[in-house]
């Protein structure tokens, strides 16, 4: 394996908090029942309709008020994208083992890029990721593997030299159907209707931990993996 790509939410970087604290917000601002954080949690890899959806489920999806609510929700997200935000525990000195062999990281992800690139901005991790590919970049989007195609032409590389890494059944499926090497990240934001059969997803390999990710990638792409502490 010559390369690493992420999902970005739940896999890459913990961008929960930051969900809950806004939809939670929305609810007691329109004075309803407020979203447990958990149930929030599973519908992250969902995206904003998901979210808001979560507030208002009684709307339809393509409701002139659902869809003022929706840009309400992502205006207020891009304006504090990061406040609790980071990096999945353990995820630096893996993304810094990867560096330090030379092994280039990237991100495929569902989420527009105005976003990811701010999330990216805030956390200083632009010039370290080698690839960012956005539904903006494709016509068809993941679980289709068009993204993971782009995503390996642009490292200059082949898709099955590759590794992806995923906390959703479509992002386990993109990478099958571009025949890369995939682990779902069981840490991750598992959808509620599929967590219950990960072995379904049929990802080549599962890890619970950020740490057990970190362990597999060493023996995938390091030649000499050096011993975690």
């Amino acid at each position: 394996m010559k390369a690493v790509l992420f999902d970005l939410d739940g896999t890459l970087i913990d961008t929960a908090a930051d969900f809950i604290r806004i939809i939670q917000h929305m609810c007691r601002e329109a004075g309803r029942d407020v979203v447990e954080a958990d149930l929030i949690r599973t519908q992250v890899s969902e995206g904003a309709r998901a979210m808001v959806k979560l507030v208002y489920p009684e709307l339809q999806l393509e409701d002139p008020v659902f869809l003022d609510h929706r840009q309400r929700f992502l205006d207020m997200y891009g304006a504090d994208i990061a406040v609790d935000t980071d990096l999945f525990s353990g995820m630096y000195p893996l993304l810094e083992e990867l560096e330090e062999n030379d092994i280039p990281w990237g991100i495929v992800t569902n989420k527009p890029r105005w976003l990811s690139e701010a999330l990216l901005k805030a956390l200083n991790l632009t010039g370290r990721c080698a690839v960012l590919v956005c539904p903006e970049d494709v016509t068809r989007t993941k679980p289709d593997p068009e993204p993971m195609y782009l995503a390996a032409e642009q490292l200059q590389l082949a898709a099955e030299d590759c590794i992806y890494v995923g906390d959703h059944p479509r992002d386990i499926d993109a990478g099958r159907n571009a025949k890369m090497y995939t682990i779902l990240a069981a840490y991750g934001y598992l959808p509620l209707q599929y967590k219950d059969d990960l072995t379904a997803w049929q990802a080549d390999y599962i890890v619970n931990t950020v740490n057990e990710l970190h362990q597999h990638i060493q023996k995938l792409v390091l030649s000499e993996p050096s011993v975690l502490s």
